[in-house]
């Protein structure tokens, strides 16, 4: 039986070499490998034949069964081993053929190509909401939607980057100084902004009237710490929670240093003969920081910074009314005017996630409550994607094109944010070149109709483990249930059929620069 699996061993090595796809056989190798697969049909035949003499052989049943299930097994593996061998040879023959055809019949393969692409043309054909064949392949539409793309998106793009330098610039010298500022106080220490929103994702196309978006994260003063108390929405992560401010030890310090003072153990009394503002007893509602009080405060020392770097700028600055967001108005002598609104936020752990100064729910309105934002997460996924993808990559012209054709009402560019971020992760990232451009614009159609019909549009960043692994979420934001952008359209029909009607005037304008 040794002697049979080595055979079957040296068998295998031989008619599983490696053969390239590309090479010639000659006769004398196809004849070999004839007569190695005759030699192993045999020895499979003769396993069987050993087997069944076996099983009739008047032995003890121990060692009967012993036996049985050796040669079974010896027969199986040989067995596998044809197989592998049979398989080998298909596929020899089926390369070796269509090697012949592609050298013989280079029209043949053209036509046959021609044919598969009418197939699928006729497929495409059946669902009404997509392009037809002839706008998808058609030359002078490509050229169409290019021309349209250069005369009414390409300078806005290009301005809209080239201004999101200047605002991350001018924006940090704005906190440089708020930060020397309140260098002396107990009151939040702001951190580097960080640009968010379309404009730094790089799919804004409004031009002057893109409004820049930036998170400037809180630290704690010295003595002071922050504690998330997170909020609960019925099993989903928390949408929302409160900042508590907590007080800390600093009498080592204080003794040693002389900086701080410890406001833990330090009367009132005390501390107020020194006239500096503590954070408890002016930003917070209790033991809570308080967002409108915050921002307040934040307004009015980028005002006094601003009069610090006034006469280095050759732009003005207005602080519009916001009770949670820090709006600015920065007018330059050209004439040009730029909307930056600063979002405060405290950081979650380690992690990119931030309880933000954001517009709170009608539900939510209490001062204190802190509104999550996953804005970083989305920037994040972009540069990842930004990454992966060639260098020409489409999916920020599929994007751009989609919500300048869109009207909002009740789609927005956030739904099509959403479909596009989903189907970044399911078509590979060498299918997002220029020239499948159309193709993907079909794919958005398509997401975006099926979630219409279903009433069912899953937020990117809940419940999905289609996210990559260098985006940072939170261990509940991954094993989450999915949360429906769409929840609102199954109670109300309405909005429903608006949704629909939107839908199809938004593929008829894409359509429309086509023809």
């Amino acid at each position: 039986m040794a002697g049979c699996i080595v055979l079957v061993l040296a068998m295998l090595g031989i008619v599983l070499q490696p053969l390239k796809v590309s090479d010639h056989m000659d006769l004398a190798t196809q004849q070999r490998m004839q007569q190695h697969e005759k030699q192993l049909s045999q020895k499979v035949t003769q396993l069987q034949q050993e087997f069944d003499e076996v099983m009739q052989e008047p032995q003890s049943g121990l060692f009967r069964k012993g036996m049985v299930f050796t040669m079974w097994d010896m027969w199986k593996f040989a067995a596998f081993a044809g197989g592998l061998g049979l398989l080998f040879r298909l596929f020899w023959m089926a390369t070796e053929q269509d090697f012949d055809e592609s050298d013989s019949s280079g029209d043949e393969s053209s036509s046959s190509s021609e044919e598969e692409g009418e197939g699928e043309e006729q497929e495409d054909v059946g669902a009404a909401h997509r392009l037809s064949p002839e706008q998808q392949l058609d030359s002078p539409g490509r050229r169409a939607l290019e021309t349209f793309y250069e005369q009414h998106l390409w300078g806005p793009v290009q301005d809209v980057a080239h201004t999101c330098k200047v605002v991350e610039e001018l924006v940090g010298n704005l906190l440089h100084a708020c930060q020397i500022i309140s260098l002396r106080t107990f009151l939040p220490r702001l951190e580097q902004c960080i640009g968010v929103g379309s404009a730094f994702e790089g799919w804004s196309h409004h031009g002057e009237d893109t409004v820049y978006k930036l998170l400037v994260p809180l630290k704690p003063p010295p003595g002071h710490s922050f504690q998330l108390n997170l909020g609960t929405t019925r099993g989903l992560p928390a949408r929302h929670g409160r900042v508590c401010v907590n007080l800390e030890c600093m009498c080592e310090r204080e003794q040693l240093l002389g900086d701080v003072f410890c406001f833990l153990h330090h009367s009132q009394r005390h501390l107020r003969r020194y006239q500096h503002p503590e954070l408890l007893q002016t930003l917070c509602t209790g033991i809570y920081l308080d967002v409108e009080k915050t921002t307040r405060w934040f307004q009015l020392c980028v005002r006094n910074a601003w009069d610090v770097i006034a006469d280095e700028q050759s732009c003005q600055l207005t602080v519009l009314p916001s009770s949670r967001f820090c709006k600015l108005q920065f007018t330059y002598d050209t004439g040009k005017i730029i909307h930056i609104e600063l979002m405060l936020g405290v950081q979650q752990d380690n992690l990119e996630v931030f309880l933000g100064s954001e517009e709170a729910e009608a539900d939510l309105t209490s001062s204190t409550m802190w509104v999550e934002s996953c804005a970083l997460q989305d920037l994040l996924f972009f540069r990842f994607v930004d990454r992966q993808a060639p260098n020409d990559s489409c999916h920020l012209t599929c994007l751009q094109l989609l919500t300048y054709l869109l009207e909002d009402s009740v789609l927005s560019s956030v739904h099509l944010k959403t479909v596009t971020m989903h189907l970044l992760t399911l078509v590979p990232p060498s299918e997002w070149c220029p020239e499948h451009l159309l193709e993907r614009l079909n794919d958005v159609l398509d997401y975006l109709h099926h979630c219409l019909e279903e009433k069912q549009l899953h937020h990117f960043l809940l419940g999905n483990e289609r996210v990559p692994k260098e985006v940072p979420l939170p261990l509940a934001f991954r094993r989450g249930r999915p949360l429906n952008l769409f929840q609102h359209l199954t109670q109300e029909p309405d909005a429903h059929a608006q949704a629909l009607r939107e839908f199809s005037e938004l593929q008829d304008r894409l359509r429309s620069l086509l023809d």
